[in-house]
């Protein structure tokens, strides 16, 4: 963390890349793209806290290189933990404190405390008890609504998602063994209807709104195409779904 010219915190991306634990800059990159849309989904330009930058490391041939980084506000860098690999413990930390460091300046801004008097002392240790509690209460929350930890975590990859063909395999047990395409079959079935028959590639929107699903850009050979990708929550719905509590193939 570094202080900008108006003495604010801002942070570099390449910074936070190792402190979240993502080996490679591309993986991050995706992260910080996955912020800056929620960001600009809630109506604010993402350009007000993801400012480009430049850096100097180890390496080239003349021993530094230059590559591209990220000054990013504290908002913003909150923004990229939100966005993260939950299954990481560097990214659950990360968010843990963003929110305490928002809660915080939420907290303490409106109003300064004089610390000077017991009176204040006792003011401002009430208020930061009352936000460790909310924080308590959301984290609880989240642990109630998470699916199943680490069920899937053999099949996803490395963006916390499971291809078809990885569906295919961890469900094989329930579903008699099929392959991908026969996988893919079942999907569209009536009583599924997880893939649409227009498009039989796609998931139905609703799946992707719900978390369960989200369709990426991929290369086959020299063109990009859509590709449907489960996450854990899909892949706990579809078991509920095939009446099948069953545990998933090793």
């Amino acid at each position: 963390m570094l202080l900008d010219h108006k003495g604010d915190e801002c942070w570099s991306a390449r910074d936070l890349q190792q402190l979240m634990g993502y080996e490679r800059w591309e993986r991050f990159d995706d992260v910080i793209r996955r912020a800056k849309q929620a960001i600009a989904a809630s109506g604010m330009d993402p350009l007000d806290h993801f400012r480009g930058a430049v850096r100097s490391i180890s390496g080239g041939r003349w021993g530094k290189q230059s590559v591209g980084d990220y000054r990013l506000t504290r908002f913003g860098a909150y923004h990229v933990a939100l966005a993260g690999d939950g299954r990481k413990p560097e990214v659950a930390a990360a968010k843990t404190y963003f929110a305490i460091r928002t809660r915080e300046a939420e907290v303490i801004r409106p109003q300064v405390m004089d610390v000077s008097s017991p009176e204040g002392v006792l003011a401002l240790a009430e208020r930061f008890v009352e936000a460790a509690r909310e924080l308590v209460t959301t984290k609880n929350q989240l642990a109630i609504a998470a699916p199943k930890a680490g069920r899937w975590d053999a099949f996803c990859t490395s963006d916390g998602l499971i291809d078809m063909g990885g569906a295919a395999k961890a469900l094989r047990e329930i579903t008699g063994g099929l392959g991908r395409n026969k996988f893919m079959e079942l999907l569209r079935r009536d009583d599924i209807r997880f893939l649409q028959v227009q498009n039989p590639r796609i998931p139905y929107e609703h799946h992707v709104k719900a978390g369960r699903a989200e369709v990426k850009l991929v290369q086959a050979g020299y063109q990009w195409v859509e590709q449907t990708f489960f996450t854990p929550k899909g892949l706990d719905w579809l078991v509920t779904k095939l009446g099948n509590e069953e545990r998933p193939a090793a």
